[in-house]
């Protein structure tokens, strides 16, 4: 009886009491990432950064993968993620790739289809190539965590033979850990999750109602939620990783964190009682791996007290991060 008490205690103590993972999104440069635009990370206490290198479909049911082209930024092409990452390696700041799809117009990935089989095959090669391409730049370059995908649910549910195929392809080229993004209202949705080595979850759930909920009041929206999640992280025994996080500094922010709609009532103080929630009642918890902060420009004048989008810089919830990040390392 004592030997599975200790098998349990060394379990749990090291599958779910590793240093948090206190992220941020780090938006891609158009130019080269200098140590200058590197310092406000460090300053803020971030031990991790994701990238974020995009591919880009017209459509929901488009077939093609547009991605690493000289069109894009310069922080998305293989050559800039690479000396990004070398220039946060240097801070001793870990770091996850994450490459993720945009369809323009609005389009949700989340609600990619193909029209036929022969479409889904076509679009699965290129997938994976994709995949693949960036899988092989987080090995070369060392990135700690390598995210497979993000908010793709209908693909992921509807094809998992692929998947678990793809998975395994990914294993091959790169050693790291590996994650998937998948969105709030389907995390439970994936079919893969046991070959996966954090669950992750885009965290935007709706809370609050009001239009600048207090900190208590958004935790108190925040429980059930939490309880859910907890259940999913004992269920498959694998830590929970907010693979995004974050809410706009606007008025009734918790209402659809996940709404980027331009707004011009700023509302700093709801953005940081958010925040502070959302601290209060992860953080602590041991099963709970941290996340990555949505999101963090290359510009010294970014975000602001006038401006009412996701970032923190310059804003009042800078600060709070920086403390909470800095306590809960």
């Amino acid at each position: 009886m004592k030997t599975i008490y200790f098998l349990f205690i060394f379990y749990f103590t090291n599958c779910f009491s590793q240093a948090k993972i206190n992220g941020i999104s780090f938006v891609a440069s158009n130019t080269p990432v200098s140590n200058e635009i590197i310092q406000p990370v460090v300053k803020v206490n971030a031990n991790w950064v994701t990238l974020m290198p995009f591919g880009f479909m017209k459509t929901i049911s488009e077939t093609e993968i547009k991605y690493n082209s000289k069109r894009q930024w310069w922080g998305e092409t293989k050559e800039g993620i690479a000396k990004t990452a070398s220039e946060f390696h240097k801070e001793k700041i870990k770091m996850m790739l994450k490459p993720q799809i945009w369809i323009p117009n609005g389009g949700f990935t989340g609600q990619i289809a193909m029209k036929n089989e022969q479409d889904w095959l076509a679009f699965e090669k290129n997938y994976e190539s994709f995949i693949l391409d960036y899988a092989q730049v987080a090995n070369d370059s060392n990135f700690q965590m390598f995210c497979i995908g993000t908010e793709l649910n209908n693909f992921v549910i509807t094809r998992p033979e692929f998947w678990n195929k793809l998975i395994q392809k990914i294993k091959k080229i790169y050693k790291g850990k590996i994650t998937y993004a998948e969105n709030w209202d389907t995390y439970k949705n994936v079919p893969f999750i046991k070959e996966l080595d954090y669950i992750g979850i885009d965290a935007y759930f709706p809370l609050a109602k009001e239009k600048t909920p207090t900190v208590l009041a958004i935790e108190k929206e925040w429980k059930p939620i939490k309880e859910a999640i907890k259940e999913m992280s004992l269920k498959y025994k694998k830590s929970i990783l907010f693979t995004e996080f974050g809410y706009q500094s606007k008025d009734f922010t918790t209402v659809e964190p996940w709404n980027h709609s331009k707004s011009n009532n700023v509302n700093l103080l709801a953005q940081k009682n958010a925040l502070e929630a959302l601290f209060n009642q992860f953080w602590s918890e041991k099963w709970f791996a941290g996340g990555f902060l949505w999101k963090w420009y290359d510009k010294k004048n970014a975000g602001g007290t006038s401006d009412a989008d996701y970032t923190i810089q310059n804003k009042p919830s800078e600060e709070l991060v920086t403390k909470k990040y800095k306590k809960m390392r």
